[in-house]
């Protein structure tokens, strides 16, 4: 990548003067606003989004420099080609599986961890370092919502990824990252040894362990990683899509306003219709259904018709 030593280097590559840089840098939380959005799952994430100026900014950071810095293997989030199912494939069929979540990924993602591990002194003056990290930045920490959070949260884990991912290839284990939930499988797994393992790389990061949402999963059970079943191949859990067609019977039966009334949904139409659609990608990105195809037909067709 390139060297940025110089602040005009900074502004050529870019596009954006120093002025505009600054001016954004020097008052970064007011060009910022929260939205709540459904998740696949059913539930909702706060995002922080960036106005339209400081979008554009990391837009272009995100493209110019961050897109140029190393991402390892192991990480299978924001990076072009992986996807849940990219994730969850190495771990098909291995009768042991470890899954550990970093707590709080985002929220510890800080300024003094972006400046000394992504906008490193070997590439960047001190001047230059600081600007960057705070034009990523909002309320101190690493904002959901941001075009240059997802690059940063892989070249920030990239020489962890590579740390644990070696080690874990040189015992004959599978290792995988998804963003901040870990996958670790193998015929047979010491777990204590992979946990205190990663327990140890991940504090020079002040980054922990979520010690509740640690799994693990031996054979004869039911073996998911995010979200996709991996026992034998891979697939959506019965429970998972039984939810979304007791859904869809109700609103082909009743209409949406009345099945929204049934539930007690406090949310929008909308927030709801694009939490369904998004559930219904899900099962069709893993596997082909007619079933599920005709589903995603139908909740166009009725977003189409209320918000046309």
């Amino acid at each position: 990548m390139n060297t940025y030593f110089e602040l005009n280097t900074l502004e050529k590559d870019l596009g954006i003067s120093a002025r505009t840089l600054y001016s954004l840098s020097n008052n970064i939380n007011s060009h910022y606003h929260s939205v709540v959005i459904p998740k696949s799952d059913g539930g909702s994430r706060k995002l922080s989004i960036p106005d339209y100026s400081l979008k554009n900014v990391q837009k272009r950071i995100n493209n110019v420099i961050l897109s140029c810095m190393n991402v390892s293997i192991y990480a299978k989030a924001y990076t072009n080609g992986d996807s849940p199912l990219r994730n969850a494939l190495p771990h098909l069929d291995k009768k042991t599986i470890l899954k550990l979540d970093i707590r709080k990924y985002f929220d510890h993602i800080t300024y003094p961890l972006i400046k000394e591990s992504v906008f490193k002194k070997e590439n960047f003056s001190e001047s230059n370092r600081i600007l960057l990290s705070l034009l990523c930045m909002f309320n101190e920490s690493l904002p959901q919502g941001a075009p240059t959070s997802p690059a940063i949260s892989n070249i920030l884990l990239y020489d962890f990824d590579n740390w644990i991912g070696e080690w874990c290839r040189r015992q004959d284990i599978t290792y995988t990252r998804y963003c901040d939930d870990m996958a670790f499988s193998a015929e047979e797994l010491n777990s204590d040894i992979i946990i205190e393992r990663v327990r140890l790389g991940l504090k020079k990061y002040g980054l922990y362990i979520n010690n509740k949402k640690t799994q693990i999963i031996h054979d004869g059970q039911r073996k998911k990683i995010t979200g996709i079943i991996v026992n034998d191949k891979p697939n959506v859990s019965i429970d998972y899509c039984k939810k979304i067609r007791q859904e869809m019977y109700y609103i082909r039966k009743f209409g949406i306003d009345s099945h929204l009334k049934a539930i007690g949904y406090e949310k929008t139409v909308d927030d709801y219709l694009r939490s369904l659609l998004g559930r219904i990608n899900f099962v069709l990105s893993i596997s082909f259904s007619k079933e599920f195809d005709d589903y995603r037909t139908t909740i166009a067709y009725i977003r189409n018709t209320i918000f046309s």
